[in-house]
């Protein structure tokens, strides 16, 4: 339980309250508690009476305890009875919030998409004050789009439901060895279906056991040696496990593993040689014996191959090498350059931060709460960064085994300017610039915003400089063989986000920064606990994109790191 958590309960009643048109003061207390919480820096175990937070009256203290006892409210349980469930999904819809909805539930009945089309299609909805004909073609714009599942999920979508399956497969008898192949074990960021490599001498039984798994909705087929289902979700996902002999799973596992171009590739290397692959092993085109091995590496071995991690076999190119570089590994992370805490929208104070960051190994963390032009995140003025710098100050005072690093995640306003003056930026041990508004600019606009930050001396990286979500958001237009060219000639570091929606800057382009010697940082931009886990992802991702370990300054020790900004800023 953190305080996002508490915040997203209060803010969800308040929503179910506004649909069944409660009056507005009830609404608005919820609310009121959500944002006294949001703007307290404290986190949740740093609370001791919740009543004492100005907005949070008697009732609302009440909701806050039960939540955080129990896990869920009786408020919200009956809300959720009383409100029909397919009034929720249409609060998506861009331009149809909570009082609008309202409006259409209370005065046309609107309970779900069907009832929604029908009074969009037969002119009620466009009657209605606050409406119009723009406003109905949208909803059944946004309505005929919600109908369309992308041919490829984002694979911030896919990724949970792999573990839970894999959390499944762990605890299955008859399993001897299980891995994802496909698209996503070498981190496609889109997926198309899920593909499991399974090791077994029992295929009936365990077949019987993969039908069985919780989220499946169909069975598609299920024989010896394939076993396909659907599984439950936003959108529904096919997954494909292949029952393998266990002396056959480590070439059937490259096999499916692909891409097509990696497995083209391979198979001309094994002709030259005289082998034939196949899924089964790699067979003596003359004698027709067949090898099989124990590991991968085995396999790339026996054909005098370096061993070709899964995320580099992509092009086909990577079969070419003699050697390979020293990729970044996740044990090489000594550090996270980009997190947030309560001070701005954070769910953990920066001790709860730096205790995790202990757990991991790291040497040192920079706290970047957001800068004060994002209010919507409770972002930082320059007073309050100061008392932050403060608290950092006396934490690392009296802990030696983590070393806190003060900084801030400084927003790139609209007009070009940054959020803080130079002057005041030269006190900060770390500054991430960033852009979160107006996407819609121009190139030429995008350019001149990106370059004011990077020709600052005090802006040390900039932050997902794509502004992209996977799937749901292209980001904002910027010319990145101008930004990594000038990143490089000014040594700003540029990010690998780290968060499966974002991975930005993407792999390809990352390969492009290396080879022009910019520097790289992999961060998670973590708000809470669990996104501090992404950092796994974000390492793949670079992997992907054969960046070295030397070319990742998280990867360098806090004297390397000090070195390197203090050279950069000229002093």
């Amino acid at each position: 339980m953190d305080k996002k958590q508490v915040i997203k309960h209060l803010e969800t009643i308040a929503t179910y309250l506004e649909l069944k048109g409660e009056n507005a003061f009830k609404i608005s207390a919820y609310r009121k508690a959500a944002q006294a919480l949001e703007r307290d820096d404290r986190s949740l175990n740093e609370i001791d009476d919740f009543g004492a937070l100005s907005g949070i009256g008697k009732g609302t203290k009440a909701i806050i305890e039960e939540f955080i006892n129990n896990g869920q409210t009786e408020t919200l349980s009956k809300l959720t009875e009383e409100v029909p469930k397919g009034l929720i999904p249409l609060l998506k819809i861009q331009g149809l919030g909570g009082k609008k909805l309202s409006r259409l539930y209370q005065e046309l009945g609107v309970i779900d998409e069907a009832t929604l089309r029908k009074a969009c299609e037969n002119g009620e909805v466009e009657t209605m004050s606050g409406f119009g004909k723009k406003s109905v073609e949208k909803i059944l714009k946004a309505l005929d789009d919600a109908q369309l599942r992308p041919e490829r999920l984002p694979v911030s979508y896919v990724i949970p439901i792999k573990e839970e399956i894999e959390a499944r497969l762990r605890q299955m008898n008859h399993i001897l060895d299980f891995s994802i192949a496909g698209s996503l074990r070498r981190l496609k960021e889109t997926v198309k279906d899920l593909d499991f490599i399974v090791a077994t001498e029992q295929p009936e039984q365990v077949a019987e056991q993969l039908v069985q798994l919780p989220n499946v909705i169909e069975v598609v087929s299920k024989g010896t040696t394939k076993v396909t289902v659907l599984v439950d979700g936003e959108w529904n996902l096919s997954v494909d496990f292949r029952l393998i002999e266990p002396d056959h799973f480590i070439t059937t596992l490259h096999h499916f593993t692909g891409s097509k171009d990696h497995n083209v590739e391979m198979r001309r290397i094994a002709k030259d040689k005289g082998y034939k692959i196949s899924e089964y092993g790699i067979e003596e085109s003359e004698s027709g014996k067949i090898h099989t091995f124990l590991t991968e590496k085995d396999f790339f071995e026996f054909l005098d191959l370096p061993y070709l991690p899964p995320e580099v076999r992509e092009t086909g190119e990577e079969c070419e090498l003699n050697s390979l570089p020293e990729l970044v590994d996740l044990q090489h992370i000594r550090s996270d350059l980009h997190m947030h805490t309560t001070w701005s929208d954070g769910a953990q104070s920066i001790d709860e931060m730096a205790k995790k960051a202990i757990e991991r190994g790291y040497e040192y963390i920079v706290i970047t709460d957001h800068s004060k032009f994002l209010r919507v995140a409770n972002g930082l003025n320059e007073k309050r960064i100061l008392e932050q710098q403060a608290k950092i100050k006396e934490w690392n005072e009296s802990h030696s085994d983590l070393t806190i690093l003060s900084g801030i995640e400084m927003d790139i306003l609209p007009n070009g300017e940054l959020d803080f003056s130079e002057d005041f930026l030269s006190q900060l041990d770390f500054v991430i610039a960033s852009i979160h508004s107006s996407f819609n600019q121009s190139e030429e606009k995008i350019m001149e915003r990106l370059m004011a930050a990077i020709d600052c001396p005090y802006v040390d990286m900039i932050a997902h400089p794509t502004g992209r979500l996977i799937g749901k958001r292209n980001g904002y237009s910027v010319n990145l063989e101008q930004f990594i060219k000038r990143a490089a000639e000014t040594n700003t570091i540029i990010e690998l986000n780290a968060n499966p929606n974002r991975l930005d800057l993407s792999w390809d382009w990352l390969k492009v920064a290396q080879d022009q010697g910019a520097k790289i940082a992999i961060n998670t931009d973590a708000h809470n606990f669990k996104m501090l886990d992404d950092m796994k992802i974000g390492v793949q991702a670079a992997r992907k994109g054969m960046i070295m370990k030397d070319s990742v300054v998280n990867t360098w020790n806090l004297d390397q790191l000090l070195g390197f900004l203090k050279q950069k800023k000229g002093d």
